[in-house]
């Protein structure tokens, strides 16, 4: 599994980037105190755990965290110099990053400790949301090429989607790196949903060096013009892939 952020996605959310300490040592200390279930993941691993926050020292400016019981998890985990983390509080998605992990005792139990983190994405609106589509049998839109760019068409793996724009893998550079540019009649395949037709524009690009030490173009674009029809679609989509993957977190969880 990917990271639950991208380095690419902070830039494409820093409307909802948390920097202030106190809030952010508030907010930690809501999801210690609801017993909100945490997910962490490796940066460079694809293996989920899922923990909870023990207590949040603002002083000291450290969390404890639950150790997993699978002592294959927790040894991933302490190796991992950088870590992503998905939670939750009152129903709006938070997420950040975190650097190495140490282990302590809490309570005598085993337990896990690290920094408090300088900043976090909190997701207020679900429109806003980008879900990560599927890594095996992926999501594919279609775009018509302009005629500087070749001509035909070209077709394209996702990296995520919202109901207000998408991310494209553009490993072969062919839709080039120019902010603003809009692409018309595009056709994203969704399963089980069929098509449908949009323009984008291209809002943002980042290159990313993959584990194979090969380079790929990830492109956000925002819809134009979408219509109504086509946005329900969209959500519905998101609705199921949402459906889907707490079906494999609460799987993960028992």
């Amino acid at each position: 599994m990917q990271p639950f952020i991208q380095n690419a996605d902070t830039e494409n959310w820093h409307d909802f980037e948390v920097g202030s300490r106190r809030e952010i040592i508030a907010l930690l200390r809501g999801i210690a105190e609801k017993k909100q279930g945490v997910l962490v993941a490796p940066q460079e691993g694809e293996e989920i755990a899922v923990t909870t926050l023990l207590e949040v020292d603002g002083d000291a400016g450290t969390l404890l965290l639950d150790q997993p019981a699978d002592a294959a998890q927790v040894q991933r985990l302490l190796g991992s110099s950088t870590l992503s983390f998905e939670t939750s509080l009152d129903k709006v998605r938070i997420f950040f990053g975190g650097g190495r992990l140490q282990p302590v005792l809490h309570n005598g139990l085993p337990a896990l400790k690290m920094a408090v983190p300088d900043s976090l994405i909190r997701l207020q609106r679900r429109e806003y949301y980008r879900m990560a589509t599927p890594l095996t049998n992926p999501v594919r839109i279609t775009i018509p090429m302009p005629a500087e760019l070749g001509g035909g068409q070209g077709v394209f793996p996702l990296a995520d989607i919202s109901v207000g724009g998408i991310a494209i893998l553009d490993n072969q550079f062919l839709l080039g790196d120019t902010i603003g540019k809009n692409y018309v009649e595009c056709r994203i395949e969704l399963p089980d949903l069929g098509n449908v037709t949009t323009s984008l524009q291209i809002r943002n690009t980042h290159d990313i060096t993959l584990l194979n030490n090969k380079t790929n173009r990830r492109l956000g674009c925002q819809f134009i013009d979408m219509g109504r029809g086509a946005a329900a679609a969209v959500q519905r989509y998101i609705t199921k892939l949402e459906r889907e993957r707490n079906a494999r977190i609460n799987g993960l969880a028992r």
